[in-house]
């Protein structure tokens, strides 16, 4: 699993966004409990006898605490019928105690779950989340998410197939990973913002003739992930990387193309791109070297934006250099969706309050509120500074380029797998064949059902 911060920054209140939201009608139509064996189900909640509407989530930090209470009082006064009783824990605790309440007979009745094959995909396995395609279908959901975001909460009814099937889940907010930079040093370079990656690596390579250019901590093991991602995404073919991210059968680690995108991340360490001891460096004192001046680029989440641009100010900025044929292919994903048990009490209700804080006005008031939006997201950027550039980059990739998979997604085991593979492959004690085996040697063994 990624330790990736869920917060993108703080920011003002949305309150006359509230009013608007309240204004919405979700759509019209008979009052029904929205029996899935019947197929009886309404979007129109107005008639429901009065009800408690259980929601966990884990939005506690900041603008996404904020875009809650305020998307949850919008809701509630449109539908003074509905009361939300709302537990949000961290996104840890959620992790931990999530799995033993969805056995509970008094089960939450809409959760945020965590994407992966250990969270959603084992209690879609469970039969502990209801499929939403109905819904989806009736509010438009197919039409209001891009393909390549709704894979994420996709999985098929014995949860073997993910980013296939039918659909368990909403997210609020996206995720990109990219390339922060300096602009100061840069224009001491002489050098303009790299459009493609043959720009990118001729960039990092003039960068690192007086200081490493590149700025990893990689203790933990994950961030590197986050470096391997997007340079496998310039090598392999996109649907090749959604396969071995989503340990889904069909693809293979040890193809030449993969091993080429090995190579190239041990090369950047043999050349000296990185800092000294990055497998012994702190993830925070990393972006927070770079933040106060060492080196020139970054490769890391969109997550990390509101404290780069508190360090940095103007000074920062933010890309996804393109493949050399101009398409964008990068790592990234999405918040935790949003689900509904198998044990809500009403499914229709349950459905309206997640169409509601994910419905394009809601897009406004997680904006307003200083997070990064999932749909919406180029519409809703910013003027200007580092956080317009991830809008737009988030908006390019989700929406005509290739959001490729957190690669930890693969296998219940994997995230482990490739983090003691990639820190090897740093620390040079295994070759980019050696690397690829091991990834290939977990993966398979997994896809094929041997596991």
């Amino acid at each position: 699993m990624n330790k990736r911060s869920r917060t993108l920054l703080s920011g003002a209140g949305a309150g006359l966004l509230v009013l608007s939201l309240a204004a919405c009608a979700p759509g019209a139509g008979g009052s029904s409990s929205g029996d899935e064996e019947t197929g009886d189900i309404s979007t129109d909640i107005s008639g429901v006898e009065d009800m408690t509407l259980t929601v966990w989530d884990q939005e506690v930090r900041g603008g996404q605490n904020e875009q809650m209470e305020q998307l949850n009082a919008a809701f509630e006064e449109k539908y003074p019928n509905i009361t939300i009783e709302r537990n949000s824990q961290s996104f840890e605790d959620l992790g931990t105690t999530l799995r033993l309440a969805l056995t509970d007979t008094d089960a939450p009745d809409v959760v945020q779950a965590n994407n992966g094959r250990n969270s959603m995909g084992a209690f879609v396995e469970a039969g502990q989340l209801r499929p939403l395609d109905d819904y989806a279908d009736e509010y438009g959901w197919f039409d209001r998410y891009s393909e390549n975001v709704l894979q994420y909460s996709t999985y098929s009814e014995d949860a073997t197939t993910f980013g296939d099937g039918e659909l368990y889940g909403l997210p609020q907010v996206g995720e990109v990973v990219g390339v922060y930079y300096s602009k100061s040093k840069l224009e001491a370079l002489g050098l303009e913002v790299p459009e493609t990656w043959s720009d990118f690596t001729s960039a990092v390579e003039a960068a690192s003739e007086d200081e490493p250019a590149l700025q990893l901590g990689n203790i933990d093991q994950w961030p590197a992930g986050h470096v391997f991602g997007p340079i496998q995404g310039q090598f392999v073919d996109a649907a090749d990387i959604t396969s071995l991210g989503l340990g889904n059968p069909g693809a293979s680690w040890t193809t030449p193309e993969n091993v080429e995108a090995a190579n190239e991340l041990q090369s950047w360490v043999d050349a000296g791109y990185f800092n000294e001891g990055v497998n012994g460096t702190d993830y925070d004192a990393a972006w927070q070297a770079f933040g106060a001046g060492a080196g020139t680029f970054l490769m890391a989440g969109s997550w990390v934006a509101p404290d780069l641009e508190d360090a940095m100010g103007d000074d920062v900025g933010f890309f996804a250099p393109t493949r050399d044929d101009g398409s964008i292919a990068t790592t990234g994903g999405t918040g935790l969706p949003f689900t509904i048990t198998s044990a809500a009490e009403n499914n229709d209700v349950a459905a309206a309050y997640i169409d509601f804080i994910t419905s394009d006005d809601a897009m406004d008031v997680l904006a307003e509120t200083g997070n990064l939006p999932v749909n919406r997201t180029a519409e809703l950027a910013p003027e200007s500074g580092v956080l317009a550039d991830i809008y737009t980059v988030f908006g390019e990739v989700t929406e005509s380029g290739d959001l490729l998979p957190y690669l930890d997604y693969a296998t219940p085991t994997f995230g482990d797998t490739l983090g003691q593979s990639l820190q090897d492959l740093i620390d040079g004690r295994v070759d980019a064949e050696a690397f690829s085996e091991q990834l290939e040697a977990d993966y398979a063994g997994f896809a094929s059902g041997d596991e």
